[in-house]
């Protein structure tokens, strides 16, 4: 146990110190499982895991998802979410920040990445609402917040990568992120009007758009709905499995982007960002293998475990307790490095304690979003900051003070009320 605790507190130090979270993951596993059963055994512990893992079938469907993210973002989908939104709700005061947490909603659901969704739907539409008079820490929070909903609103990456570390059904999760995803877009909404409503001279209203345009919008969208359903629809119909629909996937969003134009440069360009983002991830996942091996060497996750069990605590302090410890991290950490820094102890615990492991994907997936735009260090805060670099990050940050209040409430509304989460996996599965 105490092992275990050195070997948290050095791999933090790492992390703070800038050393990448999968070195310093690998190098604290490695040593501290060299320590405990001798050096022969943790050189055998390494190869097995790297061969296992890059040979894991399962894994397929991480590079999959991304390269159909970014095939879609090539086809520049995002401007057009965001007009077809824009013209439906865009001449109400603050439509254009709603426009944008829907069109952060619809990009998430093809794209699976905060930062990608941050980036790209920052880029579209902080330029538009200033043109209409929006006051920078409105616009940029409400870029900052949406992004959040790429990891949530299925596929996602994240869930994928929790998926294969937790051996939980990636389908399911999938399934689970759904209802939760579209309460953050309604939360999110409700922030946004309440910052309005503080401040009515920060959003005034646009111009309202005829009928001709609404109808030309959803003509531009109607291929992104498509795919969404055809990789969503075939996964919960049983048609097939998550790795193939990452597949079909990624091939439909190719030909949605030759049909949109993309030329040869931009389709080896999204290959080449697409090899060094899945490189990123595998080397991570690597990393947190090795540390968790490490620490189910050492038993802690199991003493911690039956020390929980013996306690007084009920069970929902104990999640009440892990949800405050990733609100804390997620002020320090980026949300991959959480996840697979966490995992190896939390995991065990609240499934010991008889939660649903796809409850839990979401539940921490969520903590994680709230992470991303919690000051002082929230990767999505740095995001829009460098999208809009003339605009100061306390602007931001008092901003994202009523969307960091909606995803507190959503926490606790999955947190006391699993239903939420499981009703569409149960319902499909």
């Amino acid at each position: 146990m105490l092992t275990a605790a050195i070997g948290f507190i050095i791999a933090f130090v790492l992390i703070f110190l800038r050393v990448p979270v999968a070195i310093a993951l690998a190098v604290i596993g490695f040593a501290g499982f060299a320590y405990v059963n001798g050096m022969t055994p943790a050189l055998s512990m390494i190869t097995l895991i790297t061969s296992g893992s890059t040979m894991s079938y399962p894994l397929v469907v991480i590079p999959l998802f991304i390269l159909m993210g970014n095939f879609v973002a090539g086809g520049g989908i995002s401007a057009q979410l965001y007009r077809a939104a824009q013209v439906f709700i865009g001449h109400w005061r603050g439509g254009l920040a709603l426009a944008t947490i829907i069109s952060c909603g619809g990009f998430a659901a093809v794209c699976g990445s905060s930062v990608a969704t941050a980036v790209t739907m920052g880029k579209v539409s902080i330029p538009s609402m200033r043109k209409y008079g929006y006051s920078d820490s409105l616009s940029t929070a409400t870029v900052a917040a949406g992004g959040t909903l790429g990891i949530l609103i299925p596929p996602s990456v994240i869930m994928v990568v929790y998926g294969v570390q937790t051996e939980t059904h990636i389908g399911k999760l999938f399934a689970a992120g759904l209802l939760p995803g579209l309460i953050g877009v309604i939360g999110y909404s409700l922030a946004v009007r309440w910052s309005v409503y503080r401040r009515p001279e920060s959003a005034p209203p646009a111009e309202r758009s005829d009928a001709k345009e609404k109808i030309d919008a959803i003509k531009d969208v109607w291929p992104v709905v498509a795919l969404f359903v055809l990789v969503l629809g075939g996964i919960y119909s049983g048609l097939f499995t998550a790795t193939e629909a990452g597949g079909i996937g990624a091939v439909g969003a190719l030909v949605f982007a030759v049909f949109r134009g993309m030329t040869l440069k931009s389709f080896f360009g999204i290959l080449k960002d697409s090899v060094q983002t899945t490189a990123v991830l595998f080397a991570l996942i690597l990393g947190a293998t090795i540390f968790g091996e490490f620490i189910n060497l050492t038993g802690a996750d199991r003493a911690v475990l039956s020390l929980v069990s013996n306690s007084s605590f009920p069970p929902w302090l104990v999640i009440l307790i892990i949800m405050m410890i990733y609100i804390l991290l997620g002020c320090v950490l980026d949300s991959l490095a959480m996840i697979l820094l966490t995992l190896p102890m939390f995991f065990p615990i609240v499934t010991g304690l008889g939660y649903d492991p796809v409850w839990f994907g979401i539940f921490v997936v969520m903590l994680v979003e709230l992470g991303l735009i919690t000051p002082p260090i929230g990767m999505n805060l740095f995001i829009l900051r460098s999208v809009a670099p003339d605009v100061r990050l306390g602007t931001i940050i008092r901003g994202i003070l009523p969307f960091i209040v909606s995803d507190i409430g959503r926490i606790l509304l999955i947190a006391f009320f699993p239903i939420v989460a499981l009703l569409l996996p149960n319902l499909f599965f």
